[in-house]
């Protein structure tokens, strides 16, 4: 199996001198791959899927992960590295990028794409392997070359799978230097010169990533802090809501961005929805075993990374709940009426989820505001409800990219095959997040784009069609 060279950083050189390195095998690597047609590329981009979904290494990766960084579990991990893949590859494989991609003859537009050049890839330790196939495949769908840098906590895994794309492509005739990773150790300094040197930094991760990112200079995409609130209406379904928030919640022990961190449920049915709550696997913290939770889960103002992403049977023991508590799957703390100077408004990437209540739609929309105010503004909320009017208000109403309806939002939220959003490990927040981009992270944030224009019949309109109606309202 082809591996990538192991270059150490406390080796002679500075990381500027590593990143150059870097940085001209990838250029040499794109030189080779620059004529390839669709085809082509899409070979490349089906043999970057099968290197993680293939069963054995999905299997391999996902437990290395785990024992890598202590996050999520085993299972959830090798659902998201065939799931998220097979998904992607569905996306990518119906798409054109290269050569003419759009002609709108009305109009006299030819579009032609292009690569972007290297890509630098931020990636988190949450998913320190599908992540880096799921960018490295939108990467080169653009006929791009792409530099890994994972979390330090990460490395492990990233190498390895880094190492069987590499394989894969090597396998297929294309140089294995389109993909590559940051060598041992990983520090700020060795990331911030693949920022400044690559052509574009896509970032996944920590927030922090994200504004060194956006300083570096350099072309950026960056995606904003998850804080998901879920409605449960009085119309909704409330074991189906309860089934998919579970099942959500649950998730890789909630390391996504998008898994459920709230619900806010109408107070005509609260009592309903817990129940339905508790029947699917939820355990509700007395007042005493909740002050428990928020002393564990933070110390000295930072979430405890020795209780996040941690298995329930952990967590009953750490938080010393109730014997009862035992064989739950997700525990809710209840908070009345969402205040912003509460820890549980905020993200907590672990199995405790925040129950609110509201008096009326007018009320979520207000607890809504309350709660992205402090976290996730931008990302996204969703609702369980059979009067399309409420999901309707929400999209017109809350300054979030997405708004799920019915469905379990961490399986929705990154594209689905039962809605039309795009896989992908990245969301991006628009400017209510910080991002540049209010979508789905996919392959058209990896082409540029060369416009052919020619002359077409003129269309323009006269002064009277564009003014006259300004004209009679307002006078010249």
């Amino acid at each position: 199996m082809s591996t990538q060279a192991s270059l150490k950083t406390s080796e002679p050189g500075s990381e500027k001198e590593i990143i150059q390195g870097l940085v001209k095998k990838a250029r040499a690597a794109m030189a080779l791959f620059a004529n390839a047609d669709q085809a082509r590329v899409d070979e490349a981009v089906t043999a970057l899927a099968w290197a993680i979904y293939k069963p054995v290494r999905a299997k391999e990766l996902a437990e290395l992960a785990v024992k890598d960084t202590g996050l999520g579990n085993v299972e959830s991990k090798i659902m998201k590295n065939t799931r998220k893949t097979y998904g992607c590859l569905r996306d990518l494989m119906r798409v054109k990028s290269v050569g003419i991609i759009e002609e709108l003859p009305e109009k006299g537009l030819v579009k032609y794409a292009k690569p972007v050049g290297v890509v630098a890839a931020v990636t988190p330790s949450t998913n320190p392997a599908a992540t880096p196939v799921n960018k490295a495949m939108f990467a080169i769908k653009g006929r791009n070359a792409v530099i890994i840098a994972p979390s330090p906590a990460g490395l492990g895994t990233t190498t390895k799978t880094v190492n069987y794309m590499r394989a894969e492509l090597e396998k297929i005739g294309l140089p294995g230097d389109l993909v590559q990773v940051l060598p041992s150790p990983v520090n700020k300094e060795l990331t911030q010169q693949l920022m400044n040197q690559s052509d574009l930094v896509i970032v996944t991760g920590s927030q922090n990533n994200v504004k060194r990112a956006y300083s570096s200079g350099t072309p950026a995409i960056g995606v904003g802090a998850g804080n998901v609130p879920v409605i449960i209406d009085e119309t909704a379904d409330f074991d189906d809501a309860a089934e998919k928030i579970c099942m959500s919640k649950i998730f890789d022990n909630s390391t996504s961005c998008s898994s459920e961190n709230s619900i806010i449920i109408l107070d005509s049915v609260y009592d309903e929805a817990i129940a339905a709550l508790k029947r699917a696997g939820g355990y509700v913290c007395n007042a005493d075993e909740k002050q428990k939770v928020v002393d564990t889960l933070w110390v000295d103002g930072h979430l405890n990374r020795h209780v996040i992403a941690k298995d329930a049977d952990v967590l009953v023991d750490v938080f010393e709940l109730d014997q009862n508590a035992k064989g739950s799957k997700f525990f809710m703390v209840e908070e009345g009426v969402a205040n912003p100077d509460s820890p549980l408004i905020d993200e907590k990437l672990s199995l405790v989820l925040t129950v609110y209540r509201a008096k009326d739609m007018d009320d979520v929309v207000s607890q809504l505001n309350t709660i992205l105010n402090v976290c996730g503004k931008g990302h996204s909320v969703g609702i369980h409800t059979n009067v399309p009017e409420h999901a309707t208000r929400l999209a017109e109403e809350i300054d979030v990219v997405r708004v799920l309806v019915n469905q379990a939002h961490t399986f929705g939220n990154g594209g689905g095959f039962n809605n039309g959003l795009n896989f992908t490990l990245s969301m991006g927040g628009g400017t209510w997040a910080g991002n540049s981009i209010s979508d789905n992270l996919n392959y058209t944030h990896f082409i540029n784009i060369t416009h052919l224009v020619k002359t077409i019949a003129e269309d323009k309109p006269s002064e009277e069609e564009l003014f006259g109606g300004y004209w009679q309202k307002f006078g010249k």
